[in-house]
């Protein structure tokens, strides 16, 4: 893909799935300042990195990629990720879309493998091979932390 192809291609996708971006950003750092400034690096960070963008159908996973990684970084560098026995878990909720307490409380109790899955399936609908791209797992690791994510989430329902 040529560059000047690849920037239009990039620049398309991000105004037409800005609010999808920002709403994968937010579900990260449950703030909206902290949101836009995420979405903001990642748009830099990708069209510095658009030469690996090697298929143009993978812009939304490439991207998503991008983001997460981003959210994940600015968590770590502000603390607001703890690290226990290898298992990240996100800090509490500042805010939050959601209406549904019940699934809040339980949605802030998944460790941070768990909730990504969670959140990029249902809440950004993307596929598990998308989701195994975005997140750089194996697909039957996805499959087998979805599974497991449900049924903490189920039980924490109860």
């Amino acid at each position: 893909m040529f560059r000047n192809e690849a920037k239009e291609l990039f620049s398309e996708f991000v105004i037409e799935h800005k609010e999808n971006v920002y709403r994968l950003a937010y579900s990260y750092v449950k703030n909206e300042q902290d949101a836009l400034d995420i979405v903001q690096d990642s748009i830099v960070k990708g069209l510095k990195s658009l030469r690996s963008l090697k298929d143009e159908k993978l812009v939304k996973s490439w991207f998503y990629r991008i983001v997460v990684n981003t959210s994940l970084d600015f968590l770590r560098k502000h603390k607001k990720v703890q690290v226990v026995d290898d298992i990240e878990i996100h800090a509490p909720f500042e805010e939050t879309k959601y209406h549904d307490i019940d699934l809040e409380r339980a949605l802030e109790l998944l460790p941070i493998q768990y909730y990504e899955i969670i959140n990029l399936r249902f809440f950004e609908d993307l596929k598990l091979e998308e989701i195994s791209f975005v997140l750089k797992l194996p697909l039957n690791t996805v499959k087998t932390r979805l599974y497991r994510a449900l049924k903490i989430l189920r039980i924490n329902m109860e």
